[in-house]
């Protein structure tokens, strides 16, 4: 295995994405001459030129659209919007036109499109680039949603996305991209249709994805030293959602803890819930609990920031909560 951060995997997915494929290019604002918002396109400009890697006006609505057209069109785009918040101003082309077509046209079209963005908060970039919107695209048919959390899943999901037939949409993890980790070795494509248990427990379900994941891991660890074997089910892909694992794992330790960093009302972690309650209701043991970001817009003093989000300490309380202990 090799060491890599986060940021190193998601560029080493895009180049051998490019070389592979000759009809695959990427498009985005700065991907090109400044190498991207986060560096995840560092090089690639020298090394496959600007037919390849295309620098954007700041118009989401726009090359999201273009991206579109060149996918009907039988090329392989990849877009990247620069940070969740920036996708709202491309909703109408997501849901309307990238969403539909296969639909609209009775099969006839397909739009083999990728995007990628960055989400998520924890890094000080005050409310407006802060937003975790996942759950928002999980609630529309079409589409695929993935949340890679590893260094793997953000080189393989990308390459696995881009033999879909149907839209693809990545959401990285901002505060990931410096996080070091083992890039596990093998085919590089990964499979986007499962979940993944990162720890194995008996006693409570950890359910999450994305940023999150690392912090139910740390929840685990400190639970451990108590006694309580907790279980880590990485959802990583919200759409289509694996219920199936979701659903062994619960009816293993009857009990579920759900932690989203979108806010409680209207949440993904709110759909896992009633999920559960819908397929697993008698295997539980105690009502499904949620570790969600307060309803607030997320603030910018770092310690304002902390308290809004879902951590480790919060994830501990709420099994704490289950068992009867707090």
């Amino acid at each position: 295995m090799t060491k890599i951060t986060y940021r190193e995997a998601v560029r080493i997915g895009l180049r051998e994405a490019l070389q592979r494929n000759p009809r695959v290019f990427l498009m985005g604002e700065d991907v090109g001459k400044y190498g991207g918002t986060y560096a995840c396109s560092k090089g690639l400009l020298d090394e496959f030129g600007p037919e390849r890697i295309r620098d954007t006006p700041l118009s989401e609505s726009t090359f999201v659209g273009a991206g579109i057209g060149a996918a009907l069109g039988g090329m392989r785009p990849i877009v990247e919007v620069m940070t969740v918040n920036f996708s709202l101003l491309a909703l109408d082309q997501i849901l309307n036109n990238a969403a539909t077509l296969r639909h609209m046209s009775g099969g006839q079209f397909s739009v083999p499109l990728v995007v990628r963005m960055a989400t998520g908060a924890g890094r000080q970039v005050a409310a407006q680039h802060s937003h975790s919107l996942e759950g928002w695209y999980a609630h529309i048919p079409g589409i695929t949603v993935l949340t890679p959390a590893t260094v793997t899943d953000a080189r393989g999901m990308l390459l696995t996305a881009l033999h879909e037939p149907d839209p693809v949409f990545i959401f990285e993890h901002a505060y990931l991209y410096s996080i070091e980790g083992e890039l596990e070795e093998g085919p590089p494509a990964v499979d986007i249709s499962r979940a993944a248990v990162r720890r194995t427990g008996k006693d409570v379900s950890l359910m999450t994805f994305g940023g999150s994941v690392w912090k139910a891991l740390a929840a685990a660890t400190q639970l451990a030293q108590e006694g309580i074997e907790a279980e880590v089910v990485d959802l990583r892909v919200l759409r289509p959602l694996d219920i199936g694992t979701i659903l062994a794992s619960v009816q293993k330790t009857h009990r579920a803890v759900v932690i989203d960093e979108a806010w409680r009302t209207g949440s993904f972690a709110a759909e896992i819930a009633a999920q559960i309650m819908e397929e697993a209701f008698y295997d539980l043991d105690a009502p499904v609990a949620r570790v969600c970001s307060e309803e607030v817009p997320i603030p910018y003093p770092k310690h304002l920031e902390d308290a809004a989000l879902p951590q480790p300490e919060k994830i501990v309380r709420a099994v704490h909560r289950l068992l009867g202990r707090g």
